[in-house]
């Protein structure tokens, strides 16, 4: 088998794979001199049937005795395969662990899925998505990987026990949700032109300002500008201050429409009760707050059960635990006066933390105001599904969601109770405009109960899975709509 190693600064030491691999050709490459063209030319030198690639650009990959064999059986049985990849164990100072990966399809386009660290490539494969493009200086293996699953059958070999052919030494680490607001401007254009140029030879990129329509009822008149709907279960320690941010909005002729999803003993509603006529809090003078009670847990039930209720023109996004900043409703309002063919509005957000002991909300400087600027005017709707994040608040015609179908109610797979906004954005910018707010607008508030913080392994493969299988019927929809369109 050939072995091309790719090594970095910050590998400690490259494992001896000719004791593995005593007959084959081994080559090794730094990253650091790596391009595009060098790395193409070099997977192209190979002879032969398979090529093991093995990315030790930061650890160190200790390959089994078995695993030529191993991987020469799975090729010979696999059809039409173009890369092989296994789930692998990580040692972390003598603590051994798995990492099970999960099996590939058409919509795990996300540039951050794991596929390990070790590939069989099939040489004749790799002949027909070579040279990797100019472009590309950074994301080498991305590019690849989503190459090779135009051509052929991404295979994964799963462990149950002791069943993976590789080994990893490091610590794999907490997983953060808030990782990729971290990266370069630079890595992100990068990578939005990788998936980008996928996309169009799958037949699913939508270009700029193709399929848009008109809103129809954009000049229509309502009782109320806005309806800021509340989803909550179990949270009456946040919610009071998620109401007072809708109270003090510039723009007054709103509603506030709190779903509480945990049955009549939810602790939440006494806390919501006291904005209701009679309670110590309300006031006549201010926005109307209405409380709706459900004993089933479905956020997307508890957005729908709003919205049939509401009166207002738009929808504004909040989050029992979040708040707006009191210019939220104005500032999103004046984006839909300047263009009827916005059906809906996002936002952007700063990140604030909430003491344990104290109760206190601090701006976590370390974090910048997050405004998915990775979300252009020309590209956004394609970026979007190579990304998590489709920004916050969300805001859009009420009428255009019961247009197109209402949020999802935990039907998509994998989905109990997470990615309905992600699914729901995608179906909408695929028929209409998306305007942006780039001035903060709104507060995330993270504190120990929310779900996006210290969220492990196993939640994240949960999510990851939902909003993949939201992304796979994105691009067989898109598929469609360009196949309409060019008769």
């Amino acid at each position: 088998m050939n072995i091309l190693v790719i090594s970095g600064e910050q590998t400690h030491e490259l494992v001896d794979y000719g004791k593995t691999f005593p007959d084959s050709r081994i080559d090794i490459a730094n990253s650091a001199d790596l391009t595009s063209k060098s790395l193409s030319e070099k997977l192209l030198s190979f002879e032969g049937e398979m090529l093991l690639l093995i990315d030790a650009r930061s650890e160190k990959i200790e390959l089994k005795q078995s695993a030529a064999e191993l991987y020469e059986l799975v090729a010979e049985t696999s059809e039409d395969w173009s890369l092989i990849y296994a789930d692998y164990e990580v040692d972390d100072n003598g603590q051994l662990g798995d990492e099970h990966l999960l099996d590939h399809h058409i919509g795990r386009i996300r540039d951050n899925t794991d596929y390990g660290k070790a590939w069989v490539l099939n040489l004749e494969k790799l002949k027909e998505v070579l040279p990797l493009a100019d472009t590309t200086k950074q994301h080498f293996f991305y590019e690849l990987r989503l190459r090779l699953s135009e051509v052929g059958e991404l295979v994964h070999i799963a462990n149950r026990y002791a069943g993976s052919p590789y080994r990893i030494n490091k610590a794999v680490g907490e997983q953060n949700v808030f990782d990729y607001l971290l990266a370069s401007k630079e890595s992100q254009l990068e990578l939005e032109q990788i998936v980008t140029d996928h996309l169009k030879r799958l037949g699913a990129y939508l270009a700029p300002g193709a399929h848009y329509s008109t809103v129809p009822y954009a000049k229509k008149q309502y009782d109320l500008t806005a309806s800021v709907i509340i989803p909550v279960n179990n949270r009456p320690e946040f919610i009071g201050a998620a109401i007072d941010s809708i109270l003090a909005q510039t723009v007054q002729d709103i509603e506030v429409i709190v779903v509480v999803n945990g049955g009549e003993t939810d602790p939440t509603i006494p806390a919501v009760q006291e904005y209701l006529p009679g309670g110590s809090k309300y006031d006549a003078a201010k926005p109307a707050v209405q409380l709706v009670v459900l004993d089933i847990n479905n956020i997307g039930l508890c957005l729908n059960a709003g919205l049939r209720r509401a009166k207002g023109k738009f929808y504004v996004q909040l989050d029992s635990d979040d708040q707006l900043i009191e210019d939220a409703v104005e500032k999103v309002t004046q984006v839909y006066a300047s263009d009827d063919t916005i059906a809906m509005v996002i936002g952007s957000y700063e990140v604030w933390e909430k003491d344990s002991d104290s109760g206190e909300i601090t701006r976590m400087d370390s974090i910048p105001v997050v405004t998915h600027d990775e979300w252009t005017e020309e590209n956004g709707r394609n970026n979007l599904l190579r990304i998590n994040g489709a920004g916050a608040p969300r805001s859009f015609y009420i009428e255009a969601a019961r247009d197109i179908g209402f949020l999802d109610m935990n039907t998509s797979a994998y989905a109990r109770n997470y990615g309905e906004d992600y699914d729901f954005v995608s179906r909408m910018c695929e028929h209409h405009r998306i305007g942006r707010v780039w001035d903060p607008i709104y507060k995330v508030i993270r504190h120990g109960g929310g779900t996006d913080h210290n969220i492990d392994r196993a939640t994240v493969d949960r999510n990851d899975n939902a909003k993949d299988e939201m992304r796979r019927e994105a691009i067989y929809r898109r598929q469609i709509i360009n196949e309409v369109a060019n008769g």
